[in-house]
């Protein structure tokens, strides 16, 4: 993790946790949005910025679709867990230039940008706002069962 995004977690960490998980789904949605339309338009002068873009687009996009949360839709993850998986995605998203070595190129500017973007979000998101509903799996165990009422009736 570079040094400036220490220093933003640090000191985003200590403000008050203002964001809630619609908030979250909106600006999640912009930042994946964003990583999939700069890797169409870095296609054609820059393949490897392209690349990395349309992956950290694509792991954002679905962590946001795996995640219990207002923009989620398959509800696998918890917020909480969403949250851990999004550092992981902030944190591949600085290192990305130097993977794919372009860490020189203009391009390197945006994902610097972006992992910055991220790292402001998640130290202002409020990750124990949203009650988790349980997997549906264990849903089943927790609501009674409609043929056994029906059945009793």
């Amino acid at each position: 993790m570079a040094l400036w995004q220490k220093g933003v977690k640090m000191a985003a960490g200590k403000m008050p946790k203002v964001i809630g998980p619609t908030t979250h789904a909106v600006l999640d949605y912009a930042v994946a949005g964003s990583f999939l339309l700069m890797g169409i338009l870095f296609w054609k002068r820059n393949k490897r910025a392209a690349v990395g873009s349309l992956v950290c687009g694509s792991a954002a996009a679905a962590n946001i679709l795996l995640t219990d949360y207002p923009g989620g839709s398959q509800k696998l993850l918890g917020y909480k867990a969403h949250g851990h998986i999004e550092t992981g995605i902030a944190g591949m998203t600085a290192a990305m230039p130097r993977l794919l070595r372009f860490e020189d190129e203009p391009e390197a500017k945006f994902f610097e940008l972006e992992a910055l973007a991220k790292t402001v979000i998640i130290s202002l998101t409020d990750y124990d706002s949203y009650e988790q509903r349980p997997p549906k799996a264990l849903r089943s165990l927790d609501e009674p069962d409609e043929a056994l009422d029906d059945a009793a009736s």
